[in-house]
């Protein structure tokens, strides 16, 4: 029962967050640059949930993000299925407790994200390598997913030991041993 409250509760904070993202940040740009909060998010559910978990969400993410508002289907949704993939990656090598591990990953996972998206839109879309205007929306995009990390940082830890306490147990001591 409580499984199915944590996926409602995350399928509410999907729309959330696409409501934040598709509104409220149009008019909190930086050089005309957004964050890309799904990118906190699905590297979030990566984290604090089962290992297929945050990369079965990003790619349904993906997908509808594609469907909504992206120029070729599966674009986001590889670039978010990576992201979820790689904080499993991230899970099992580093600690969820530290802000400064955290805002790496975030930094990590944006980076990735951002070049993948670029470089599959280069593949596909044939659009032209635009290498220092790629840089400047990577810098601000980084660092805007940072500051927001920054602030979201508590409510992210609460919610996600809840579902971590539920999809992994207690097994912290024997994660590490």
């Amino acid at each position: 029962m409580k499984k199915v409250v944590i996926h409602i509760s995350l399928i509410i904070l999907t729309i959330f967050i696409y409501i934040l993202q598709a509104n409220f940040f149009n008019w909190f740009t930086i050089s005309g640059i957004m964050p890309n909060l799904f990118v906190i998010y699905v590297l979030f559910i990566g984290l604090f949930s089962k290992k297929t978990m945050g990369a079965t969400y990003g790619f349904i993410i993906g997908i509808l993000l594609d469907l909504i508002i992206g120029t070729k289907v599966g674009l986001n949704a590889v670039g978010l299925a990576l992201v979820g993939f790689l904080a499993a990656l991230f899970d099992k090598n580093f600690s969820k407790d530290s802000r400064v591990t955290i805002m790496v990953m975030i930094m990590v996972a944006t980076a990735i994200f951002e070049i993948l998206i670029y470089i599959l839109n280069y593949i596909i879309l044939v659009t032209n390598l635009e290498i220092w205007n790629f840089i400047k929306i990577l810098t601000i995009e980084v660092i805007y997913n940072l500051i927001l990390t920054i602030i979201l940082y508590p409510l992210m830890q609460k919610f996600g030991y809840y579902i971590e306490n539920e999809y992994k147990g207690n097994t912290i001591l024997t994660r590490y041993f």
